[in-house]
């Protein structure tokens, strides 16, 4: 774990991996050192803000060094069912790079429990993190300039759900009419960190 100031008012915490992130994430939404306002947990890092009036960085930071990481602790916030028709475009290279018939894929993606790791990219976007290493895939080759919204992708050991139309790179798989950014909603991310997410064929 090796931690850095960001700006005046933040923490950038470094870990070798994702499950590392996963430990250390789950024992400060537990128990939050004094002071911290967020915590945004991302690949290889946390983000901790720190709120006006809170201890010093250099307090909390120690807090850092003090706290018990929980190993194999994954975050929960909740679960949602995600309908999807899967007849994306990259169904049949994924099925080549993966050895699985498109049914198989299609069986695998929706049997598999996912749980969204982190949020970035755009607004709403979700990494999910599966529990069958046959559908880790590399990106396209090629990014597209335009990916429709609740386009269901997957990327290295990533699932995703594109939020709105935007450019993208990931293998896509299926599609969506689920809304997964509303900013009139409460909250207005469906996939965040620490939900767990099953997908339903449609």
């Amino acid at each position: 774990m090796r931690i850095l100031t960001c700006a005046d008012s933040g923490l950038l915490v470094e870990f070798a991996d994702l499950d590392e992130v996963f430990s250390v994430y789950a024992a400060l939404v537990e128990e939050p050192p004094p002071g911290v306002t967020e915590i945004v947990p991302a690949a290889r890092t946390i983000l901790l803000r720190l709120g006006p009036g809170a201890d010093n960085v250099t307090s909390v930071a120690a807090s850092l060094q003090r706290l018990r990481p929980r190993p194999g602790a994954r975050p929960d916030a909740g679960e949602v069912e995600i309908p999807v028709s899967y007849d994306g475009a990259d169904l049949a290279d994924v099925a080549a790079h993966t050895g699985l018939t498109e049914r198989e894929v299609v069986t695998a993606h929706t049997s598999a429990t996912w749980l969204v790791a982190f949020c970035g990219f755009a607004p709403g976007f979700g990494y999910l993190v599966g529990d069958d290493p046959r559908l880790h895939v590399p990106r396209r080759a090629e990014s597209r300039t335009r990916v429709p919204a609740g386009s269901v992708g997957l990327a290295g050991e990533f699932s995703g759900v594109y939020p709105r139309v935007s450019p993208g790179g990931w293998q896509l798989i299926g599609r969506t009419d689920t809304v997964i950014w509303d900013l009139d909603a409460d909250p207005p991310a469906v996939l965040r960190p620490g939900v767990r997410v099953r997908f339903r064929q449609c």
